[in-house]
């Protein structure tokens, strides 16, 4: 099951049913089941409270991707900064909207196993979001 709440801002226009299709199909291309996933879509101050209480890091990002992963089930928490979702798409150049489900889809993949920190997975990462924005039907 997946859950979309959001906290401090006004929930974002997605379609749940879609997105929560998406996932489900994004998953399965990576041998996943999706178990308990829920997203939480805050603001800039409250993703900053996150990052240093669990992660000590003292930075704004657009997500945070708790994993609880279990086998082939996927389960975790995703936290979400609009702000940031809003700032990154701005200054690269693209539509809110598909920034968004960019970073949507990024928790996810980091769930199914996907890395961005380490030499060469920041391209791993790029490509296989590229191939999962692919599969959504706007």
């Amino acid at each position: 099951m997946i859950t979309y709440n959001a906290e401090g801002v006004k929930m974002p226009k997605i379609r749940h049913r879609d997105t929560t299709a998406w996932i489900k199909a994004v998953a399965a291309t990576y041998g996943r089941k999706v178990g308990e996933v829920g997203y939480m879509f805050v603001d800039d101050e409250k993703i900053l409270e996150v990052n240093n209480e669990y992660l000590g890091h003292d930075y704004y990002t657009d997500i945070i991707t708790f994993d609880y992963d279990e086998d082939d089930v996927i389960n975790g928490d995703l936290v979400i900064s609009l702000d940031t979702v809003r700032t990154n798409a701005e200054k690269f150049g693209k539509e809110y909207d598909d920034e968004l489900h960019r970073v949507i889809i990024h928790g996810i993949l980091h769930l199914c196993g996907i890395n961005d920190k380490g030499p060469g997975e920041r391209e791993i990462m790029e490509a296989a979001e590229n191939k999962a924005l692919a599969m959504l039907k706007k």
